[in-house]
């Protein structure tokens, strides 16, 4: 039984802004997707080593959507916390939106949820304190998180890990 202390979903939460340049762009002005992918991963980490106390590394990508395009000029606020927690690995949710320099309505332009890694000094995995879910969006969140879970054992056993003893 682990001894590390519960943590609320509030204390891994990463919210930040950047703006998008044109060195961030494409020809036609689109802020290139891997651009948000690296924001992503970014914040993914951050939250999840708040709620480690730690460092933690990716192990995958479960899911990553571009809803709209990210535009130069916009601002890109990246909002990121922990949905769930396993043993020695934590899924959080990425929710990026997308604003006008000068203001205006935010679009939600990218959610991605990633499975992330706590690792110790010798960069092995170690145990993650387990998650309190305190809401009824972060039950819903934690709940979803078990399904994709339960997918991704699915998908590995139906065809084949191909690193199994990352997660």
């Amino acid at each position: 039984m682990s001894e590390l202390t519960p943590r609320p979903v509030r204390d891994s939460l990463v919210i930040f802004t950047r703006p998008m340049t044109f060195h961030d762009a494409n020809g036609l002005g689109n802020v290139h997707g891997g651009v948000i992918m690296h924001e992503v991963d970014t914040a993914a980490g951050a939250a999840s080593a708040r709620h480690v106390g730690g460092p933690c590394v990716t192990a995958a990508i479960d899911e990553l959507s571009f809803t709209e395009p990210v535009h130069v000029g916009d601002l890109l606020v990246v909002t990121a916390s922990v949905n769930a927690a396993g043993r020695r690995s934590l899924e959080v949710g990425v929710k990026v939106e997308a604003e006008p320099w000068l203001g205006g309505p935010r679009r939600h332009t990218t959610s991605a949820y990633l499975v992330m890694v706590a690792i110790d000094a010798e960069g092995r995995p170690r145990e993650v304190p387990p998650l309190v879910a305190e809401t009824e969006d972060e039950r819903r969140r934690e709940a979803q998180a078990a399904i994709r879970r339960q997918i991704r054992q699915e998908r590995r056993s139906r065809i084949g890990a191909w690193r199994p003893d990352v997660v």
